[in-house]
């Protein structure tokens, strides 16, 4: 029997049954919403409406619960196809990838620090080291090509969330109270480019994606 709070909601309607699924949608909720510094234990719960020793019989500790977090966002990645075009490949999982980021910008400081690999967080790295062997990368050339990739997209989308998070999303608020008098280069690349119709910061994701797939292409046949 769960340890909750009576076993029907205020409304009278009966609770829905917890599960560890349940548990882990929750946390992505409840960081997606109020950012990963609001998600203890006790918030989880109260989210769920549950005393927090319900959580326990799911998830050990909250190191674990942040391990299926991260695991969480991983799942949203698409899988790619080994034996397919390799660069076409690498660029729909990279797009999936900072759209994942994008959703939940918090997993950016976690990603890279977990030591408890979940299901899907082994799938995919197991899927990219698969992709770029069966492409013809060496292993040393694999490894460089996997640190690389994912440091540009984990850094574009870094920087996505950093401006979005100081409100400078649009080019007008990114340049306002920037003195252009002074600085006559940064004057002509918001005349040109940034202050042009249809400018968006976020075509430059596909400009560097490009940038490295044409580095990697080299990598493969030098390494």
């Amino acid at each position: 029997m769960e340890a909750v709070m009576g076993d029907r909601t205020s409304a009278g309607r009966p609770r829905a049954r917890l599960s560890r699924e349940r548990v882990v949608s929750a946390g992505v909720g409840l960081a997606d919403r109020d950012g990963l510094g609001a998600l203890t234990m006790r918030s989880l719960a109260d989210e769920l409406g549950v005393r927090p020793m319900a959580l326990y019989r799911h998830v050990a500790h909250k190191e674990e619960l942040l391990d299926a977090l991260v695991d969480a966002v991983f799942d949203e990645i698409v899988l790619m196809t080994p034996g397919e075009e390799w660069r076409d490949e690498l660029t729909r999982r990279c797009r999936s990838m900072r759209a994942a980021l994008g959703r939940h910008s918090w997993s950016l400081a976690l990603m890279e620090t977990r030591s408890s690999p979940g299901p899907a967080t082994l799938e995919h790295h197991e899927n990219v080291l698969e992709v770029l062997r069966t492409a013809g990368f060496s292993v040393p050339a694999t490894a460089h090509a996997y640190a690389v990739v994912d440091a540009f997209v984990y850094g574009f989308a870094l920087q996505e969330a950093e401006l979005a998070a100081a409100g400078l999303g649009e080019a007008e608020q990114t340049l306002s109270g920037i003195p252009l008098e002074k600085a006559p280069r940064m004057a002509e690349l918001a005349q040109e480019h940034v202050l042009a119709p249809g400018y968006d910061f976020g075509d430059s994701f596909e400009v560097g994606l490009t940038i490295v797939l044409d580095g990697l292409e080299r990598l493969r046949h030098e390494l």
